[in-house]
């Protein structure tokens, strides 16, 4: 009863500036997350034509896959720490110094002097780019209403694609800048810093969080002294993953969520990531500017994802989260296929390529609209990045996987649609993944 009750109070039954203000708050911090990540992908095969001896750029694919590898891993890191950081220290918190963190290293990364400091720097810019995911997507989830936080949570994911085309709009005038071009980009990186001003004086950490850190203080509190305690304070008193992974129905979840988040992280990073690439060789077949062929297709490609993220959150509230998941892993087996199997014109595929962003990238919505609804506040923060973050991990192999098949097998197209049929394990677990909780309020 005391837990309903707490429930009733916490949970945000209407809009409010403070559901607004976390919305801006995590927003801002993911587009810079799409922007530092997206830049990387741009410039990382001019950077290493610098940076790499001249008798190693045959095996240029497989150096840039060694690049977002380790972001990978460090962002799987980062992510998970953050995670569980979130759910002792406070959402905010956590967000303020992922974005410090990030900043820094990004801005850092213009410095780099070989390959080697490259990945280094590459590493810790990816800790910061992990932690700030989990305590953005909580702390929205947390502050907005069940009727719309479909909708919050999708314009929340868009801001990785606004940051995408930010990025490849920068790149169309910093590009021409001579050789310290790439230099710029991860400069610019530095601006998110100056957000952190107004997040530590107009955010705060939702209420749901602190009724659930007061219940944690206060079964601690009877444990420390001797009193009897309940099961479920024993629980609460201890490690918030030993919690998750000790209870069946959580354990189950936590599992066949972490299958569907490797379905979608491993292809978008095998696969997705080459598509600028892939349009600059089209691109040099017709005789077009490179570059410029680049940083259109990452542009196409991007407003196509933000489309696919704002389309997600209307079709989630609507039909439901399950069904629309299944629409967008099944649009992006199709899509994967037909971008780099039956397109050759470079203009053609800018087109295909937007269509191919709306699923690929536009089905990452599931996450932050679904993954806060299937776990208690206590250990949310824990929970949802455990799902995004350790599916990092075997992501990281996927761009080294897909730089060997494409030195090996002779071309990107081979490799993107071998790699890109990962979608159909989404398709596949997606009904059994988890309950439905189109309209349910979050779990206290």
């Amino acid at each position: 009863m005391a837990t309903i009750a707490a429930r009733e109070h916490a949970e945000p039954q209407a809009l409010s500036a403070a559901s607004w203000r976390a919305l801006v708050a995590s927003f801002l911090g993911w587009l810079f997350d799409g922007y530092e990540t997206y830049a990387l992908i741009l410039v990382a095969a001019v950077a290493l034509r610098q940076l790499l001896p001249p008798d190693q750029l045959a095996s240029l694919p497989i150096y840039i896959g060694g690049l977002l590898a380790v972001t990978l891993v460090g962002w799987a890191t980062g992510g998970i720490i953050a995670g569980v950081l979130a759910d002792y220290i406070g959402r905010k918190r956590v967000l303020m110094l992922s974005i410090l963190w990030y900043a820094l290293f990004t801005g850092l990364t213009a410095f780099a002097t070989s390959y080697a400091s490259f990945v280094v720097l590459r590493f810790l810019t990816g800790l910061g780019l992990g932690a700030e995911w989990g305590p953005g997507t909580a702390i929205l989830g947390e502050s907005w209403p069940s009727r719309s936080r479909g909708r919050a949570a999708s314009v929340l994911q868009s801001a990785f694609a606004f940051g995408l085309v930010l990025a490849s709009v920068v790149w169309l005038y910093v590009a021409p800048l001579g050789p310290s071009a790439w230099r710029y980009m991860f400069l610019i990186g530095v601006l998110p810093a100056f957000s952190l001003l107004w997040i530590r004086t107009s955010v705060r950490d939702p209420e749901l969080w602190v009724a659930a850190r007061e219940r944690r203080r206060l079964a601690r509190q009877r444990l420390a002294g001797g009193h009897a305690v309940s099961p479920d304070d024993r629980a609460l008193a201890g490690f918030t993953v030993k919690q998750i992974l000790s209870a069946p129905t959580l354990r189950r979840r936590l599992l066949l969520l972490l299958v569907l988040s490797i379905s979608t992280i491993v292809a978008w990073w095998a696969v997705s990531t080459w598509v600028p690439f892939y349009a600059g060789q089209l691109a040099a077949k017709a005789g077009g500017d490179t570059q410029r062929w680049v940083a259109l297709a990452g542009l196409y490609y991007n407003l196509g994802a933000i489309l696919g993220f704002w389309a997600f959150g209307i079709l989630a509230d609507a039909w439901g989260r399950k069904p629309t998941m299944l629409l967008y892993y099944a649009g992006a087996v199709a899509l994967v296929l037909v971008l780099f199997r039956a397109v050759q014109d470079p203009s053609t595929f800018l087109l295909i390529a937007a269509v191919n962003g709306f699923f690929t990238v536009g089905q990452f919505a599931w996450m932050p609209v679904y993954l806060p609804e299937l776990f208690p506040t206590a250990v949310r923060g824990s929970a949802i990045s455990l799902v995004f973050d350790v599916s990092r991990y075997l992501a990281a192999a996927g761009p080294l996987l897909a730089g060997w098949l494409i030195v090996n097998l002779g071309g990107v197209s081979a490799a993107a649609s071998i790699i890109g049929l990962s979608y159909l394990v989404g398709l596949v677990v997606t009904p059994f993944a988890a309950p439905e909780t189109k309209g349910r309020p979050l779990p206290a």
